[in-house]
C-alpha cells in the first residue's frame, strides 16, 4: 500500500531528523519508502531552493516567492512523489503545501484563498494521509539553529509566531489528518509517538528494533 506522510514545523523543530528516523525504520522492516524534501528534491527544485534560501542575492517579492515554491512543488510531485505512490511506496516529505500556507500566507500576509488555489495546482490536488507537526515556540527553535541562518531564519520573531499560529489553526481544523507533537520532548520519545501513529496504517505487524541501528535512507532528488 502507498502512504503519503508530510512533516511540518517551524525553524529548528527537528522535523528533518524525525523524517529520516521514520524512513529508516520503514526500510529496516523492508517496507518500500522514499524520503524527499521541499523546496528541492529534483534538479529544478534544488536550484530554486538555493535561490529561495540564500540570505543575500536578488530581492524576492512575497508573490514571486510563492510561485517559486509552487514551481518546485509541481516538479517534485510529478517527478518523485506521484511515481513513488503509484509504485505502492510510502513517501515521506519534509515540508509540503502547508509550509506555503503558513510562511507566505500567515507569515507574509498573502491571501490564503489564492495560495490554496496555487497549491492545489502545483500538488495536483494531492493531500497527505498524515501530517506530523512538531510544535515548538519560535524562540526555542531559533535558539537551536547554528550559523548565520537563511532568509527565513533571519525574519523577525513576530513572523515566526504567525507561522506557528498558522500551523496550529490548520491542525485544529483537521485533527484526523494532523499529528501534533511537543517538539521539546526527547528525540526518541517523539519518534515513538510518530511510529505509533504510522504503524497503525500499515497492513502488517510492525517490529520493535532499536533506532540506533537503523541505516541511513537515500533522499530522493539529492
Amino acid at each position: 500500500m502507498s502512504l503519503f506522510i508530510v512533516f511540518e514545523g517551524g525553524e529548528g523543530c527537528g522535523k528533518s531528523s524525525q523524517a529520516r528516523i521514520l524512513c529508516c525504520r520503514l526500510l529496516r522492516q523492508s517496507i518500500p519508502a522514499v524520503l524527499t524534501h521541499e523546496p528541492g528534491g529534483t534538479l529544478l527544485g534544488n536550484k530554486l531552493r538555493r535561490m529561495l534560501k540564500r540570505k543575500e542575492g536578488i530581492p524576492i517579492s512575497p508573490e514571486a516567492e510563492l510561485l517559486l515554491f509552487a514551481a518546485s512543488r509541481a516538479q517534485l510531485v510529478t517527478e518523485v512523489i506521484q511515481p513513488a505512490l503509484q509504485q505502492e511506496k510510502i513517501v515521506i516529505c519534509d515540508r509540503f503545501s502547508y509550509s506555503t500556507l503558513v510562511y507566505q500566507g500567515h507569515g507574509r500576509g498573502l491571501k490564503l484563498t489564492a495560495i490554496e488555489m496555487i497549491n492545489n495546482l502545483a500538488a495536483q490536488n494531492l493531500k497527505p494521509d498524515v501530517v506530523v507537526l512538531l510544535d515548538l515556540l519560535p524562540e526555542q527553535g531559533l535558539a537551536r539553529k547554528s550559523g548565520l541562518g537563511d532568509r527565513f531564519e533571519l525574519e523577525e520573531l513576530p513572523f515566526h509566531h504567525r507561522v506557528r499560529e498558522g500551523y496550529l489553526k490548520m491542525a485544529a481544523f483537521d485533527p484526523d489528518r494532523w499529528l501534533v507533537i511537543d517538539a521539546t520532548l526527547p528525540k526518541r520519545r517523539i519518534s515513538e509517538i510518530i511510529w505509533g501513529k504510522i504503524s497503525q496504517l500499515l497492513p502488517f505487524p510492525s517490529g520493535s528494533e532499536a533506532l540506533s541501528t537503523l541505516p541511513s535512507p537515500a533522499v530522493q532528488g539529492k
